[in-house]
């Protein structure tokens, strides 16, 4: 990182948070060069990533171990930190395994600067290697969504720091999903949240095997099931719908035609819709390309684990206990 004479972005700091993403945490503070203050957030990191970073020329706040971790909690930590000093007007979060593309800072901030309703700038995030897997394509997809105003971002975004201070910050609790369920807050304050048509980071999700796929779809039904328990009433109807789907899928369709088949084998042709739904969604993805097919079988077996984690966290909530985290890394 430059001195603070080269800084470029003086009114914008980056908050980064981590855990033993050894070369891809040096490669993400090396993209945030010039901006006024850098934070490195760490969540236990056994692979001397605080070193790294001071070395780099950021600031650590080292997480308490005695709490459980959350990125949420991290985020939270991180821009706390920036309330000492020199304040900034602007934070950029980003996550460990994602690294800065040339030019975001300076057309997410003259667009925040253009939009004083907006809280909130993120823009396309990319795989690094998306033909290593399967699964590096399906999440390079993902990170794919439309552009312009937005109900939510993702883990990197833009933020105007008061408004993310006014609406109190990330809900620290949260294992999954903090993002969208800030967004959900801040819109009921008046923010708006904006997609932007611009290159913004670059993301590492090393998935190569099944599991780790599996459990982040889970994760992702953990996200549903606590995002609708939170802000699931009208009108804002938070994740509901997409935690029906992911129960009728991934438990009810099934658990209906083996019971159904107790009483007679034809019920066991509802299960003939899981298929019928992979041709229908591949079709609407056009189906002359490979991707629509993995895109359109993977989207209906998430459906399973998707369920697992609704399901597990309405019992965990039911025995009064909090979840751990679900990581796929």
């Amino acid at each position: 990182m430059r001195g603070p004479e080269a800084r470029e972005y003086r009114d914008i700091a980056a908050v980064v948070i981590g855990r033993n993403e050894g070369a891809r945490l040096r490669a993400c503070l090396a993209s945030l060069g010039g901006v006024a203050r850098v934070v490195y957030v760490d969540s236990g990191s056994t692979d001397g990533s605080p070193d790294m970073a001071r070395a780099a020329g950021a600031e650590v706040v080292a997480l308490d171990t005695a709490h459980p971790f959350t990125a949420a909690r991290a985020r939270n930590a991180g821009l706390a930190a920036l309330e000492t000093g020199a304040v900034p007007d602007f934070v950029q979060v980003i996550d460990g395994d994602c690294r800065l593309r040339a030019g975001w800072l300076d057309t997410a901030r003259a667009f925040l600067r253009s939009a004083p309703e907006a809280a909130i700038a993120c823009g396309r995030r990319r795989e690094e290697d998306p033909d290593a897997s399967v699964y590096n394509r399906l999440i390079d997809r993902e990170w794919n969504t439309p552009t312009g105003r937005a109900r939510a971002c993702g883990g990197d975004a833009l933020l105007r720091l008061g408004a993310v201070r006014d609406a109190g910050g990330y809900r620290a609790g949260l294992i999954a999903g903090e993002e969208p369920e800030l967004c959900v807050r801040l819109r009921a304050l008046g923010w708006q949240i904006w997609r932007l048509d611009a290159e913004m980071t670059w993301h590492d999700a090393g998935m190569t095997r099944f599991g780790q796929w599996w459990r982040r779809c889970r994760r992702t039904g953990h996200a549903y099931a606590e995002g609708a328990a939170l802000h699931g009433a009208p009108p804002e109807r938070h994740w509901r719908a997409e935690t029906r789907r992911a129960l009728i899928w991934g438990g009810g369709l099934p658990l209906a035609a083996l019971a159904g088949a107790a009483l007679h084998p034809a019920a066991l042709l509802l299960l003939a819709a899981y298929p019928a739904q992979v041709v229908r969604l591949a079709l609407r993805e056009g189906p002359a390309r490979r991707e629509s097919w993995a895109y359109a079988a993977f989207t209906v077996l998430g459906k399973f684990p998707e369920a697992l984690g609704v399901l597990g966290f309405h019992l965990a909530r039911l025995r009064g206990r909090k979840p751990g985290l679900i990581e796929y890394k």
